[in-house]
């Protein structure tokens, strides 16, 4: 199972399972043991986050551009011809597995509530066939 919560949230041990942190910025000050590992890779752009927060894309270009930056391939595809990493794609595939043997929680800063954050985005993307 995926979920998703703030890092700010409390924690509950015996229903989070495996705590990832999705985010380029750890956080200053942030407590390593408020998640169990931090995936600065799963993070929107430095970019695109501060194009989201001061209004430059709406809500659904930043779902399309974090997708679009998941699954972009890089210098690594370059390097090597026959196998292609795709962005993210081992990684999100990683995840699902786990998800399959117990559950696994996407954090990021946003509060509880807050509806447009890149970890529902992740969330649906890793419930589906990646």
């Amino acid at each position: 199972m995926i979920q998703t919560k703030s890092v700010h949230t409390v924690i509950e041990s015996d229903k989070d399972g495996l705590r990832i942190l999705a985010t380029r910025f750890r956080g200053r000050g942030m407590p390593k043991d408020r998640y169990d590992v931090w995936m600065a890779n799963l993070g929107p752009s430095e970019k695109l986050l501060r194009a989201f927060q001061s209004g430059q894309v709406n809500w659904k270009e930043f779902a399309r551009r974090y997708r679009e930056e998941l699954f972009e391939g890089g210098a690594i595809d370059k390097r090597n011809e026959l196998i292609k990493n795709h962005g993210q794609k081992f990684t999100l595939r990683l995840i699902q597995q786990l998800a399959k043997q117990g559950t696994v929680t996407v954090m990021c800063h946003c509060a509880e509530e807050q509806r447009h954050c890149h970890r529902h985005v992740l969330q649906r993307i890793l419930q589906g066939k990646v």
